[in-house]
């Protein structure tokens, strides 16, 4: 007996549709490795339906009063919580997460980020009108840039595409947003949610592969591409949005440094990295991936990090004690093993190593240490369950260590010395840095890095802001 797999559609002017062609992709239970749906495979066609919807809303939705946005966001959010269960199932199907830390870890934040940005939309600040020339007066205007074209990862799926869309539509834009083409479910089901809510047109989802992310980008009618994911992808999505000149949103990879000073408590620092390092998997581009220890306490914090792995579980979905699930896809396990098979000579596999069970993508929680700053486990993003360790003999040596990847998003100094943590803090190349912690998130403070992690912020007013534009208006007194 063939179990009928699950047909999932795009959301385009209010309604559900299959691609124009009728293409579609298997999409696959990472948790258990088999198909379960087909969701569409999305060409010219689908992008170009999604783009005039959205171009046809912008008008009526650019034109409502920040009051009025913020009714439909609060909405969303007072939905969202009444769908919770139904969201975390269709999140817990994409993924193969824990249901109870999908249900504790992201939904809440999500409507919480919501309800943030529905507030933000009445609280646009800006220079004072004045008279900054003799005989005229000055006035600033923040607008929405116009349609948004957004591509959201398969790490997060359903926090992602809050991120996109809350402030995206806040600021009055109108959006078409790709979700990655192993996640959709969750997206779509927001959809549903969002659509019985939100005008025909202002928000719609179509669903695809890299080409039609690509497609969506180089489309003539968005004003602005916005995207989460890997380098490479951010750095095609900003070479085919040069070609018009289109406004560009980007968080990429990150490597964070986990920065662990001789004060430091031990039991207490491991315990948080761990859950920081492997947490949904470690496929999370803050993940606390890369730590780096003074060496009068390499060899103790090692042992107890190693002992920390071993103790932490990885398993199905309503598993108990289970800290994460599968990694996403099976081209994500091999990506994970690759690093760990590939490791040179002088590293020490402390714990894991290696997949767990042959049913899904599941890999164990390991440790490597003995490693060297150049090697390619140490400048590269693994994107999951792994976490590196290496000594240092002072701060100097830590802070060139720390600062010397490609990427800048988020890193962290556990010590007890205030002006230590005050002088890493400024001198550390990231967009974030936490002390004593790391990894929370909050609506109101911003996301978003430097280099090759990549440029925009993400959560808080300045998000909010990425989404408009300004405009300078003058008016003669006489």
């Amino acid at each position: 007996m063939t179990t009928e797999l699950r047909r999932l559609r795009n959301y385009i002017n209010g309604e559900f549709r299959d691609a124009a062609d009728g293409r579609t992709i298997e999409v696959v239970n990472p948790a258990t490795g088999e198909v379960y749906a087909t969701s569409p495979l999305s060409g010219q066609a689908d992008v170009d339906a999604a783009m005039e919807a959205a171009s046809a809303a912008f008008p009526a939705w650019r034109d409502s009063t920040p009051a009025d946005r913020q009714k439909v966001l609060l909405k969303i959010a007072d939905a969202f919580e009444e769908r919770a269960e139904d969201l975390i199932a269709a999140e817990v199907e994409n993924t193969g997460k824990p249901t109870a830390l999908v249900g504790s870890e992201e939904v809440p934040p999500m409507v919480d980020q919501i309800r943030f940005f529905a507030g933000a939309a009445r609280m646009l600040e800006g220079r004072s009108a004045g008279e900054y020339m003799e005989g005229m007066t000055s006035i600033i205007r923040r607008e929405p840039v116009g349609v948004c074209a957004q591509v959201a990862p398969w790490n997060y799926p359903m926090m992602m595409a809050v991120w996109k869309f809350a402030p995206a539509l806040a600021a009055g834009n109108t959006v078409v947003l790709k979700p990655s083409d192993t996640t959709p479910a969750s997206t779509l089901l927001m959809a549903e949610i969002i659509g019985q809510i939100v005008p025909k047109g202002v928000f719609n989802v179509i669903c695809g592969d890299r080409e039609t992310g690509k497609t969506m980008v180089e489309h003539p009618t968005p004003a602005m591409a916005s995207i989460t994911g890997s380098v490479r992808a951010g750095m095609q999505v900003a070479e085919s949005a040069a070609k018009d000149v289109k406004r560009v949103h980007l968080e990429l990879g990150g490597k964070a440094p986990v920065v662990v000073f001789e004060d430091t408590d031990i039991d207490a620092a491991v315990g948080d990295i761990a859950v920081a390092g492997f947490f949904n998997a470690g496929q999370d581009c803050t993940a606390a991936t890369r730590v780096l220890v003074h060496e009068s306490i390499h060899d103790e914090f090692v042992a107890a990090l190693a002992k920390a792995a071993a103790e932490t579980k990885t398993g199905q979905p309503d598993d108990e004690d289970v800290l994460y699930g599968p990694l996403n896809n099976a081209n994500q396990l091999k990506q994970v093993s690759g690093f760990i098979e590939r490791l040179p000579a002088h590293a020490k596999v402390e714990a894991g190593g290696h997949r767990v069970g042959d049913k899904g993508y599941f890999y164990a929680p390991t440790v490597v240490s003995g490693l060297k700053q150049d090697d390619e486990i140490v400048q590269n993003e693994v994107f999951g369950p792994v976490i590196t360790v290496q000594s240092f003999t002072d701060e100097a040596q830590a802070l060139a260590y720390a600062n010397d990847v490609e990427y800048a998003l988020a890193s962290s100094v556990w010590t007890k010395d205030h002006a230590r943590a005050m002088r890493m803090s400024k001198a550390l190349d990231f967009g974030c840095v936490w002390i004593n912690t790391h990894i929370p998130l909050v609506a109101e403070m911003p996301h978003g890095g430097y280099k090759k992690s990549g440029y925009g912020k993400d959560l808080s007013a300045y998000g909010f802001e990425d989404y408009t534009r300004i405009k300078h208006v003058m008016t003669s007194l006489g």
